[in-house]
């Protein structure tokens, strides 16, 4: 009954879902964790918190990986590892930003400085029309063009769930999105994060803190390659002490070493 049922799920292109028992629960702490892997192969999917899996959260720099693709279609954009962002010469808190950068570097530090500037580049017209056309979270930039993907104080920008950003991820893989090979090329490029002898390990990060400068929510969004298959995930977490993009990080690197995937 159970291959029956995964033979019809496959044929209507409806992922199955398989067990959440199949995670190591323990490896999330006192978190909250939204959580959801998708199998390419078999197109299986596994989410860990369905509830919280659909909840819809402000992105951070998980954006990065789409203002880069909006920004390498544009021509705004180059190469990973060309001449990109001129610091301006303000000083900031985190020393790598305070510096020339190349999209690789800026991507790996995750320099909002350098993405602000990207996103005022493209402009609202150009940005709302590229957010609609991929169909990202609730298509909402109405925060500011150079701020709409961080949380704000007392301003809505756009949300997206961890279930949204995998089918997101499937769309771009399978060729739906509007950007071209050569663009996705430089993208898997600069999001290698972890290379082991069973697998590669892609991804971005991100993180946002409440008013009070709390952090408050952390993000880990991509893929893993791994004894020939791609799995896709998305993992938020709330909740607990101090969720940052790099706590969200482990939890991912953990479950997929766990599974002697990476």
């Amino acid at each position: 009954m159970k291959l029956l049922l995964f033979l019809v799920l496959l044929i209507l292109g409806i992922p199955s879902c398989s067990a959440a028992q199949e995670i190591d629960r323990t490896l999330f702490g006192a978190y909250d964790t939204a959580l959801v892997i998708m199998n390419r192969s078999s197109g299986a999917v596994t989410k860990v918190n369905p509830e919280l899996c659909a909840r819809r959260l402000s992105p951070c720099s998980t954006f990065k990986i789409y203002n880069t693709l909006i920004g390498l279609k544009l021509g705004l954009l180059k190469g990973a590892d060309n001449p990109w962002y001129i610091w301006d010469g303000l000083h900031r808190d985190i020393e790598e930003w305070n510096h020339d950068l190349t999209l690789r570097e800026a991507f790996r530090v995750s320099a909002v400085p350098a993405y602000q500037a990207l996103a005022r580049q493209i402009g609202p017209e150009r940005m709302k029309t590229f957010i609609e056309q991929i169909d990202y979270g609730n298509r909402d930039i109405s925060a500011g063009i150079d701020t709409f993907w961080l949380p704000r104080p007392g301003k809505t920008g756009i949300l997206i769930s961890a279930d949204e950003q995998v089918l997101l991820l499937n769309k771009l893989f399978d060729g739906k999105l509007p950007f071209s090979r050569k663009h996705l090329k430089i993208l898997h490029n600069i999001m290698l994060v972890t290379e082991t002898g069973k697998g590669k390990l892609y991804g971005k990060t991100g993180s946002g803190k409440s008013a009070e400068g709390k952090e408050e929510l952390g993000w880990f969004v991509g893929f893993l390659e791994s004894k020939g298959t791609e799995y896709l995930f998305a993992c938020n977490i709330t909740g607990g002490d101090q969720p940052t993009g790099k706590a969200a990080r482990a939890i991912v690197e953990n479950i997929f070493r766990s599974q002697n995937l990476l």
